[in-house]
Order: C-alpha cells, then structure tokens, then sequence
C-alpha cells in the first residue's frame, strides 16, 4: 500500500500531521491579501441589495476590479461602477476607464463635477483643483441611485486618516463618516446593518501597502494607464512638486515658467491634473516600479498629492464630509 504525500490528510488532527503538511498548501502574502480582499467582495454582494465600486482607472481601483473579477468568474461582476469626474483627469486615464468598464461589460454610472458648477451648486476653487468637489456629486449619485455599499480602494497605509477606517466603514444619512462611530471586526466578521439612508464604504484593499498592489500588479500582469510607468512629460516646479504642463496645470509665476522642461517620470497616484504630482523615475515596468517602492520611504499620497496638503487633518475633513 503507498501513500501519496503530496496531497493533505482528510482525518488527520495529530500535531504532527499539521506539521507535516505539504508546504505548497500554505498561502504567500499575495495569496492571503487576495482571498481576504475576494471574501469581503462576496459578503458585500450577498449583504447588501446595491453595491457599486468606485473606479477611476487608478491602479487601486484598477486592482479592485481585477479581484472582484476574479470573485465572480466566470459569471460577469455582479454591479457597476462609479466614477466622479472633476473635470480635470488625465485623458489617457478616461481612454482606459471607458475600454475597461467594455471589455469587462460593467455598467459605469459618472457624476460630473462640471453639471454641478454649470447650475452654481459648486464653485471653481481659487487653487484650481477640482479634487474636494467631488463629495457632492459622490453623495448625491449614491443617493440617487440607491446605493447601499460602495467599494473603495483606500489603504491604511496611504494617510492616518485613512488609517482609522474598518474594512466595513458606516456613513449616516448624510454620508459623513464618524471616525468614533466604528465597529468592532474581530476574525473578519463585518457588520453591515444600516437603517434606511444610511450605507456603508467597503474597502478591500485596507491591509494591502503600495508594494503590495504593485507586486500584484506584476504577478497578476494587469494592464494599467501608461501614466505609471516612466514616460517623458513636460513638468514645471510647484510647491515641491513636478505638475505636468497642460490644460488645466499651467505655471502661474515667473520661478514657475522658469523651471517648465522635460523630464522621464511616472505617476504613483493620479487624481486632478491640477494636484497631481509625478516622480523621476526611470521604471518602465512593473517589476521595476516594485524595485523602486520598496526603495521608497514616503507615502505616494503625501509626495504627490496637493490636495492632501491643504492642511494637517485635509484627507478626515473630507472624509467627515462623506469624501471617498
């Protein structure tokens, strides 16, 4: 009689068969980060009535999709996709978004920061970026669809605020966020009750780093906007940042025409051509870029994003305000 010792014992609970286990049955930390991410998608889905992600053609959103994708294969993903448009966006981003939501045959909901500044509901700001104007479009497509879950890509270790967020985070009726008023999820159980009005932020990818996401990306090989790969831009100096010269990002002062030329860089995060900063680099691919954030020491949130700098507490503020 032989014994195949590649595949698990189905009775055994000796200490010494847990010890003896196949080592290929233990998950890496890619392996572990998406089945956590996957098994939140499916409770959200058989929770809640009208779940919809939030998707810009960010790679965070980007990865979002792949794994809620992956979760519901080969059956299609199970509710849309919302995206907030200042306005002010990339092109080469809203090229991949709309090729994206096809292929995948996604329905995508977008609310216009642009329709509320028509009608005078929104103001331009006097620092041109649209970023903090899209919590009302955001609530109000939440509400006027009837959303009861949406799904974010924030990560704890972008920014403290985003930080104190639970996987499954609840909004009022009003859509703002109490960072008080959190609930306890201990061995992943997440509460998801909310009375009427109320809705809850999901966010499968709260225990992910950027490495993480990148080494995804690599593993995964999941397309992404060019934009985050090392690419020559024309960029001039603001505030400590390289802003890419274009419609809505021009120089405003005489140091800052004098700094315009071109340089080889990519994007770590990308919101508003207005706020959003690049980085030299001269990572064309994505092992390169996990070579490069390994390296790197400070958050791509606080070295490229103006929006995040309007003062100490920016990102709570406009999370308490009903913010992504």
């Amino acid at each position: 009689m032989s014994i195949d010792v590649t595949t698990p014992p189905t009775t055994d609970t000796t200490p010494a068969g847990l010890t003896d286990a196949p080592h290929q049955y233990r998950l890496t930390r890619a392996e572990a980060l998406e089945s956590e991410s996957i098994h939140l998608i499916r409770e959200v889905v058989a929770e809640f009535e009208r779940p919809v992600l939030l998707f810009s053609g960010g790679k965070d959103s980007v990865v979002m999709l792949h794994l809620a994708a992956k979760a519901f294969w080969p059956a299609k993903v199970p509710f849309g996709v919302l995206h907030v448009d200042t306005g002010h966006n990339f092109p080469e981003v809203l090229n991949y978004r709309d090729r994206t939501v096809e292929q995948l045959g996604v329905h995508l909901h977008v609310a216009r920061v642009q329709d509320y500044i028509d009608d005078g509901r929104l103001r331009e700001r006097p620092d041109g970026t649209r970023n903090p104007l899209q919590t009302l479009p955001l609530l109000d497509a939440i509400t006027g669809n009837k959303f009861d879950a949406v799904f974010g890509g924030g990560r704890r270790d972008e920014e403290k605020a985003r930080a104190k967020e639970r996987v499954i985070s609840l909004r009022d009726e009003f859509g703002q966020w109490d960072p008080r008023n959190q609930r306890p999820e201990l061995w992943n159980l997440y509460n998801g009750r909310h009375r009427p009005g109320e809705h809850v932020r999901a966010f499968p990818l709260s225990n992910w780093t950027e490495l993480d996401v990148w080494s995804y990306i690599a593993a995964e090989g999941i397309e992404l906007p060019h934009l985050y790969y090392a690419h020559e831009r024309e960029v001039f100096d603001r505030d400590g940042m390289l802003l890419a010269v274009g419609e809505h990002a021009r120089p405003r002062t005489d140091a800052e025409l004098a700094s315009v030329r071109t340089e080889q860089v990519r994007y770590r995060t990308i919101g508003d051509m207005s706020c959003t900063g690049a980085v030299l680099s001269d990572a064309s691919d994505p092992a390169a870029v996990v070579d490069e954030v390994a390296a790197t020491r400070i958050t791509e949130r606080g070295a490229t994003r103006a929006d995040d700098r309007l003062s100490e507490a920016a990102m709570e503020d406009r999370k308490k305000e009903g913010y992504f």
